[in-house]
């Protein structure tokens, strides 16, 4: 019998579907599985919204009718506009008939009813039939996670927008740059951010490369240094910008991320080398918790704000 994606129903999860969720979690992932317990938090809470994709038809004989033939789990994250796909599964005999990018349609539309504004997912690089349907739905590329998964595979990092700003009456013309090595998002944004307010900047690596090294906190845990909060503020400051650095707290930063009490003591000279100079060029430091109120005033003064997370 052949069968299509408009032969299945999606609709919400409820506790009633947990055991034929867990059978279909063992039958598709070898690894990296939910626990019974994770997936019937996920069904109760009001930030993640699990979906299935239901047939009326018999897809296998030794299988009861109204079967689950996939399911997808999204993460509505607090305090953002981003959507995380967590999980997308279809069963092996249901496959090819368009389940999973009905489902990650209907997933889409739940985020954006949330006021999402992106769809963010990672998607093992040696997945190629997942990237392949991602691909073609919108999602590309930004980043990479090193040893992710339980096999130790590399995960690729996957974005889509699913809902424009305009919808909420947010208009702002934000060039877009892809950061070109993993060392360098704040550059990347701190160039972005410039470039909407200055339509003569050009983002290009040798700016990027130019910011990070002005700003670089010198040592990070792994690899390559970090950008300080700071010495972003202080490249801006420098190309004729307004700058005012917010942080939630005065001692020095990223120290607690290094085991060498000789990296430390460089960074905190680092640390105390960037107060000097916001001091001496006029960048407002102000250290104090960011909140939501405080960057929507900077957004509604037609600041452009840099968040960083560490």
């Amino acid at each position: 019998m052949s069968l299509n994606s408009n032969d299945f129903r999606i609709r919400s999860a409820g506790l009633d579907d947990l055991d034929a969720l867990m059978d279909l979690e063992q039958r598709c992932f070898a690894a990296d599985r939910l626990s019974r317990r994770s997936m019937r938090r996920h069904i109760q809470s009001e930030h993640s919204a699990v979906l299935i994709a239901e047939s009326k038809l018999n897809l296998n004989q030794n299988r009861a009718t109204n079967s689950i033939a996939g399911y997808g789990l999204i993460w509505l994250h607090r305090g953002t506009r981003l959507a995380r796909l967590y999980s997308l599964a279809v069963a092996p005999e249901a496959r090819g008939q368009g389940i999973a990018q009905k489902l990650l349609t209907a997933l889409e539309r739940v985020a954006e009813k949330h006021l999402r504004l992106y769809m963010r997912l990672e998607v093992s690089r040696n997945n190629t039939a997942a990237i392949k349907l991602y691909e073609s739905c919108g999602y590309r590329v930004f980043g990479e996670y090193s040893d992710y998964y339980d096999d130790h595979s590399d995960a690729l990092r996957m974005q889509k927008k699913i809902r424009s700003r305009h919808a909420d009456g947010i208009a702002l013309s934000m060039p877009w740059y892809q950061q070109s090595t993993e060392f360098t998002c704040g550059p990347a944004a701190l160039m972005m951010a410039m470039a909407s307010l200055d339509k003569k900047l050009l983002c290009e690596q040798a700016l990027e490369l130019q910011l990070w090294r002005e700003a670089t906190t010198i040592f990070m845990t792994t690899g390559h240094g970090g950008c300080h909060p700071l010495g972003l503020g202080l490249s801006a400051q420098q190309r004729g910008f307004e700058a005012v650095v917010c942080v939630n707290k005065d001692n020095p930063l990223f120290v607690d991320g290094v085991r060498s009490e000789k990296k430390k003591r460089i960074m905190t000279l680092v640390h105390h080398q960037f107060i000097n100079a916001c001091r001496e060029q006029g960048v407002d430091v102000m250290y104090e918790d960011v909140t939501q109120q405080l960057i929507e005033y900077w957004l509604e003064n037609d600041f452009r704000v840099l968040v960083l997370i560490s």
